[in-house]
């Protein structure tokens, strides 16, 4: 049986001394499209962080991608990180230089040396999320949408095993959201595992999956009914 790219057990999720949610148990198998939902303040940030590592995992067990959150050691994570997409609300994006660099930058930051590979892996990221002739703008010059797109090519350069995007459409209005959102759908059509984070449900009801909900401290899968 295939190992779940993701199970947590017992975990609980400390922003520094504050314990923000307790007894989390999950697993999540591989090609997986799952939403992470709750209120704004209850936790789903935070847990997103505990995942790549922002936030060590002081209490309970936790496996990611085949890394032991809990007993890896600071200099693992930059290889964490490597098999991980990550997807921020507000883009992340290097402002004093174009697309293209901004790719490059985080392929030399993760190993890669050889410019025509990296060049073909800018260009065929680009091209998943229809920005591929924008590599020679600069963030400022794309709209909201477009940058969105921008991170989430960003996200797939090192192929990764799991995208977690944190609110990728809360920045966005409705259509540029459904937008992004077939986008990560076609992505995960492929094969990969997304966990995203929202608290946008016309999305959820647009295009269900398993949903996972933040409350009250815990962490629990929801039956998704018509709301």
């Amino acid at each position: 049986m295939e190992e779940p790219v993701l199970t947590l057990k017992e975990v609980a999720v400390y922003q520094k001394e504050n314990l923000v949610l307790k007894d989390i148990n999950l697993e999540v198998m591989n090609g997986e499209f799952v939403y992470l939902i709750g209120k704004t303040g209850s936790g789903k940030s935070s847990f997103m962080k505990t995942l790549y590592a922002d936030l060590p995992l002081k209490q309970g067990h936790g496996r990611v991608v085949g890394f032991n959150l809990k007993t890896m050691e600071e200099k693992d994570i930059p290889y964490l990180r490597r098999k991980l997409g990550v997807v921020f609300q507000d883009f992340k994006l290097l402002p004093d230089r174009n697309i293209q660099k901004n790719l490059l930058f985080v392929l030399k930051a993760t190993g890669w040396k050889d410019p025509v590979l990296m060049n073909a892996r800018i260009e065929e990221v680009l091209e998943k999320v229809g920005m591929k002739t924008k590599g020679f703008k600069f963030p400022h010059e794309l709209s909201g949408g477009e940058q969105q797109r921008v991170a989430i090519a960003r996200a797939l350069l090192n192929d990764p095993e799991l995208i977690l995007a944190d609110e990728p459409t809360g920045n966005l209005d409705p259509q540029t959201s459904v937008e992004v959102m077939k986008v990560l759908q076609e992505i995960n059509k492929t094969g990969r595992t997304i966990l995203m984070a929202t608290h946008d449900y016309a999305l959820i009801l647009k295009y269900p999956s398993k949903t996972l909900k933040c409350d009250g401290s815990k962490v629990f899968e929801v039956v998704q009914k018509a709301v």
